[in-house]
């Protein structure tokens, strides 16, 4: 029978590794967890590169699309839709700095004014956090280290709906953001300086570009020449600007520049230079490859963690990450665990790498979900300042749009942390995803559900009613609003004033169980998954147990 999960959201007990042991099997055991460090930095480096892959992989698959969707301006200036398109082209090429140099271009072309760029950027904002809730997935096997995992993923998402919730209706209706960017940007003499350093990449790349070789920019190493990178995002921004000539050209690279002596390969080589697939059958084939290994990964990194990270090992480092300094002064532990997120990120360069290496050290408990938040917040602001420095080197008369749009980002996330977290009690982004982690726990399938609802079904949606009309958008999202608020506030009051409530109301048990519970949808997908099973067995479907008993297999 599916149950609760009953262990607390802290981290996880680990064994005290107190027995005594002979010395032969302590060298053996110290030799043994010596060798696995170098295995664990491995893993995470190969971690590291198939996310890299997977991006490029998106791009080549979905970039197109993404430029189309780009491509209509009149659609862009409506601020719903304009949320939405951010939401949908950032899970399209799994990069929001990706989908925010787009817009840059736009900015600086003249094609987009700021003040519509602004929505799009906090789409972009929500689209990035879509690839560690991805990771989460992997940890399904275990209730509860997908609970915490989960929770710990799903809390990016809840902070950018919450953020995006408060300050995209206050932004259209004051242009508080476009106001502060341009404050800045006039108050300040700023001169272009040198772009954004890209210190993950002088790592990754030698490995990646064997593959494919992706970007459009060139990065320097001490020991060769600069290297031309080639996975030319401008056929991306010149679909978005209108260019038809753009449609015809491929993403792969014909030719490369200089590669590193010690490649010992010939100028341009890639695994794909002379291939004569498409980029949609190259992307959709890198696309299963690196989910493999991305997943084959996390399942080592998780298993390989779990036997290093265990007695006094794990207490120790528990206890470095997740306590709060003495009083009066335990306040600050949060603000510098922000620092930090932002410090990483900015070495890494990608939100999404950094928040996704985190997920599994939240999912074994090393990592407490009230100490991931903080991380988390400091990953988006991490990830914005590398766009400012990006900006920066923009031309001098392309300088001022630029800084102004990264800055918009700046600011959206900087504002988003001072609504959702200084305050203890308005840390909702918590409390959101521990019951989402939770839900997850009981019925795993949710997590599927949701990622798909959350970054494809809604957005969707909301884009088609935001094109209908505002007539349209109200009709819809008038009721649906005040039903959800209904639904919490009686939520809040069975929990902490139930006197206040009629007595029908003290729980939701007059309703039928379809509205109340995931119970029968669980059901009948369980039922289904067994009987697709028996199938392929040639087999009788066994009985299914589910949250109300037993649902006996059918009789012949």
């Amino acid at each position: 029978m599916e149950t609760q999960s009953t262990k607390p959201w802290g981290t996880q007990g680990v064994p005290s590794g107190s027995e005594p042991r002979s010395e032969n099997r302590k060298m053996m055991s110290l030799f043994i967890s010596v060798f696995k460090i170098p295995v664990l930095f491995l893993l995470l480096y190969t971690f590291v590169c198939s996310l890299d892959v997977l991006s490029s992989a998106f791009q080549l698959a979905g970039g197109k699309v993404a430029g189309d969707i780009f491509k209509d301006n009149a659609i862009l200036s409506n601020p719903v839709a304009g949320l939405v398109v951010g939401i949908l082209v950032t899970v399209l090429v799994q990069s929001s700095s990706t989908s925010t140099s787009i817009i840059v271009s736009l900015v600086s072309s003249g094609l987009l004014d700021v003040s519509s760029a602004i929505p799009i950027i906090m789409g972009s904002n929500i689209g990035t956090s879509v690839t560690n809730t991805i990771v989460a997935l992997m940890q399904a096997g275990e209730r509860d280290e997908f609970k915490r995992a989960f929770a710990g993923a799903t809390v990016h998402d809840c902070f950018n709906w919450l953020s995006v919730l408060v300050l995209l209706p206050l932004e259209a209706a004051t242009g508080l953001l476009d106001r502060l960017a341009r404050a800045v940007v006039k108050g300040f003499h700023i001169q272009g300086g040198e772009d954004a350093p890209e210190l993950l990449k002088i790592i990754t790349e030698p490995f990646t570009r064997l593959i494919i070789q992706a970007g459009a920019h060139t990065f320097p190493l001490a020991f060769a020449a600069p290297l031309q990178i080639h996975l030319d995002k401008s056929v991306i921004t010149g679909i978005a600007m209108g260019d038809e000539a753009m449609r015809n050209r491929r993403f792969k690279p014909a030719d490369s520049h200089l590669m590193p002596p010690w490649f010992l390969l010939p100028p341009g080589s890639h695994l794909f230079v002379d291939s004569t697939m498409s980029d949609l059958a190259i992307g959709l084939l890198l696309l299963a490859t690196s989910l493999l290994v991305l997943c084959s990964c996390l399942v080592l990194l998780v298993k390989l963690l779990n036997s290093l990270l265990q007695g006094q090992v794990a207490s120790v480092i528990q206890r470095v990450i997740n306590t709060d300094f003495s009083y009066p002064f335990s306040w600050l532990a949060g603000y510098l665990a922000i620092l930090v997120g932002a410090g990483m990120t900015f070495v890494v360069q990608s939100s999404s790498v950094f928040t996704s290496a985190i997920t599994p050290l939240i999912g074994i408990g090393v990592i407490s979900i009230e100490r991931a938040y903080p991380l988390t917040l400091g990953s988006n602001i991490g990830t914005t300042t590398t766009a400012i420095l990006a900006a920066l080197a923009s031309p001098g008369e392309k300088l001022a749009p630029a800084f102004q749009v990264a800055l918009c980002h700046f600011f959206f996330n900087i504002l988003g942390i001072l609504l959702w977290y200084p305050l203890p009690f308005m840390r909702f982004p918590i409390r959101m995803a521990k019951a989402l982690g939770e839900r997850t726990a009981k019925y795993r399938w949710f997590a599927v559900v949701y990622l798909i609802a959350c970054f494809l079904l809604l957005p969707s949606l909301v884009f088609s009613l935001s094109m209908a009309g505002w007539r349209a958008m109200v009709g819809v999202a008038v009721p649906s609003t005040t039903i959800m608020l209904f639904v919490l506030i009686i939520n809040i009051l069975q929990s902490h004033r139930p006197h206040l409530l009629p007595r029908k109301l003290h729980s939701w048990d007059f309703l039928p169980v379809w509205a109340r519970s995931l119970q029968p949808l669980d059901a009948l997908i369980t039922r289904v998954t067994l009987n697709c099973h028996s199938l392929h067995d040639n087999t009788q479907p066994p009985e299914v147990i589910t949250e109300s008993g037993i649902m006996p297999k059918k009789q012949h």
